[in-house]
């Protein structure tokens, strides 16, 4: 029995050693393919350069603008309606209603994100453009909706189970004062389960930020500085799948230069999700 417990137990520890390794060698191939480069060109030049024109010139400044202006707006459309959605399933609907829409969100999380950018290309660019005036529809704005749609799952299902973990107690005791059910909700639950609530939003900024099939669609691959929701932009992500195909040597590094510094943004959102668990792990233990 010992034998079957210790034959376990290191294959746990091998599973789990395998994924550190993986993710290290991944780290490894991209920075030392994208290192070249960066040391050759300068960081600062690369990372605050506005002009991309390879193999000339490799500044993607606008790029990560671009990027930002639509994991942002994404986030504005879309944090809103999943915690909404996270307090409906929660504290509000009754259990038919309950069971009838967590299926229809886990459903959303499995659709390919080249469906959301066909939807995206046949449906909200052409809107964009009918009705608001742009020139092409392809733009930040629908990048943000498509994205804010595409990280809704991901929002929905942290939070709903942060508030879930909230003690009953706390509830019970809350109406037991006299509170009423919003009260209770906005007083009680939403402060209580923050921390999960705050990494929700963080990981579907991660999701945001990493999507790229429906982003290259709907985005327009200009590479400029966006001065309006309408404009239209280049992701990180799209430069990447765009260029990959015909790049070769300084082209390709710069590829993966660009790969490293959106691992680093990942990698920065990371850690902010453990500061964010590590501080209500703190507030649990007081």
């Amino acid at each position: 029995m010992k034998i079957i417990e210790k034959t376990i137990e290191s294959s746990l520890l091998l599973c789990a050693l395998s994924s550190i390794i993986t993710i290290f060698l991944i780290i490894f191939y991209i920075l030392t393919n994208g290192l070249p480069l960066l040391m050759k060109g300068g960081i600062i030049d690369f990372i605050l350069g506005t002009v991309w024109m390879p193999p000339y010139q490799y500044g993607i400044f606008p790029m990560i603008i671009g990027t930002v202006a639509v994991t942002v707006l994404a986030l504005i459309l879309g944090f809103p309606l999943g915690l909404g959605c996270a307090l409906l399933i929660s504290e509000v609907a009754p259990p038919g209603v309950r069971n009838t829409i967590r299926p229809a969100i886990e459903t959303l999380a499995g659709i390919p994100s080249v469906i959301y950018g066909f939807f995206g290309l046949i449906i909200i660019v052409p809107l964009i453009m009918n009705y608001l005036g742009a020139a092409t529809g392809q733009s930040v704005l629908a990048c943000g909706v498509i994205l804010a749609i595409m990280i809704l799952p991901t929002i929905i299902s942290i939070s709903e189970d942060a508030i879930r973990a909230v003690p009953r107690e706390l509830r019970e005791s809350s109406l037991a004062l006299g509170a009423t059910k919003w009260q209770m909700i906005s007083g009680i639950v939403v402060p209580t389960a923050k921390s999960g609530i705050i990494a929700s939003a963080v990981l579907g900024m991660g999701r945001a930020i990493g999507e790229t099939m429906a982003v290259l669609m709907v985005s327009g691959n200009v590479a400029m500085i966006p001065d309006s929701i309408l404009s239209p932009v280049e992701p990180l992500t799209a430069v990447i799948a765009l260029e990959w195909g015909y790049a070769a040597g300084e082209h390709q590094q710069a590829l993966f230069a660009v790969g490293a510094v959106l691992m680093v943004i990942i990698m920065a959102l990371n850690i902010a999700i453990y500061v964010a668990y590590k501080k209500k792990s703190m507030g649990t233990r007081i």
